[in-house]
């Protein structure tokens, strides 16, 4: 059995990782081409540059494209599979002539998807894999049984968890063999939810809050590590996209951009360095193939914001004054 407590990530896994969304040519059929593997290449190496070695993959990204030109780039170089660690999901399912874009987290889906990112990935095995949404059929007992068979074939080597509560979470737990190490939650200075739990906890204000309670308090306690996905705000913040910005959106670009300049250093650095700031030690992913902002992004590890110019930034975004 492997184990891998909070503290295996915080030695060996790097700080950051890099989210592969945007591999493998576009979220359509089309087939991929010689420049998609090259740009896997760029952006796999500008990361290893960059000292990320965690790379985030998803059996649905790209229509399974980004697996693919990752797997790829582990044919041409299989020298790199011993260097990184390889992250992906499953339980979306597109719709079809069966059914309609759903959930599914039953046994026999679970093991198809992960035959599918293996050989698709090029690997023997993953380093961790999480269920990627939870599903209300799910049979708690007939995952648990599966998940440990598959750690113990040595294909999957962790398991976690992507936007699940404490309560989902546990359920699992309580039938695992193994400590589920992850989960993917979405939290950025944009989508703060995951901080106004616990600010309007007891506060009529937060009845509406669309986020679970104690989640990031639970993950704490039980060793979980945070990762975050939309951790870059999809550009807002640093200019990249202001199309459909909000008074609080302009506000907090300007804001973020003094700080970049007080800092000396880039928007995007400082929009991770926030989430870095959080004591729950946080794993942003990163999901731009630009290769300029994986760079700037790579530098919030070297930033430790005041609490001033943390709690200025998230007072900001709310576009509110805290109760």
């Amino acid at each position: 059995m492997f184990a891998l407590p909070l503290d295996h990530y915080l030695k060996n896994v790097s700080r950051i990782g890099f989210g592969c969304m945007g591999l493998g040519g576009g979220w359509n059929t089309n087939a991929i081409t010689n420049e998609d593997i090259k740009q896997a290449h760029t952006c796999i190496d500008t990361a290893l540059e960059c000292g990320i070695n965690f790379f985030d993959h998803s059996d649905i990204y790209s229509h399974s494209k980004a697996e693919q030109v990752f797997g790829k780039v582990l044919e041409h170089r299989p020298e790199l599979r011993d260097k990184i660690y390889i992250q992906s999901k499953c339980g979306i399912r597109f719709e079809d002539s069966y059914a309609p874009k759903r959930y599914d987290l039953s046994a026999q889906w679970i093991k198809h998807s992960l035959e599918g990112s293996l050989k698709r990935l090029n690997t023997d095995y993953l380093d961790i894999y999480l269920l990627h949404r939870p599903d209300p059929l799910m049979q708690v007992s007939e995952i648990a049984e599966l998940l440990n068979a598959l750690q113990h074939s040595g294909k999957v080597r962790h398991f976690g968890v992507s936007n699940m509560q404490q309560y989902q979470i546990s359920a699992l737990q309580n039938e695992l063999e193994l400590p589920l190490v992850v989960n993917q939650i979405e939290a950025s200075l944009k989508q703060h939810q995951w901080v106004d739990e616990g600010i309007y906890a007891g506060n009529s204000t937060g009845k509406d809050i669309n986020f679970t309670p104690g989640c990031v308090e639970y993950c704490r306690h039980n060793n979980i590590q945070i990762q975050s996905w939309g951790s870059l705000c999809q550009g807002v913040y640093s200019g990249a996209n202001l199309a459909n910005a909000t008074t609080a959106d302009i506000n907090t670009s300007l804001l973020v951009n003094k700080l970049a300049a007080i800092y000396g250093t880039s928007a995007e650095t400082i929009v991770i360095a926030w989430l870095l700031r959080h004591p729950s030690a946080i794993q942003p992913i990163i999901g731009t193939t630009n290769t300029q902002r994986i760079i700037a992004a790579s530098e919030g590890v070297n930033i430790t914001l005041t609490r001033e110019h943390w709690y200025a930034l998230y007072v900001s975004a709310k576009g509110q004054e805290l109760p």
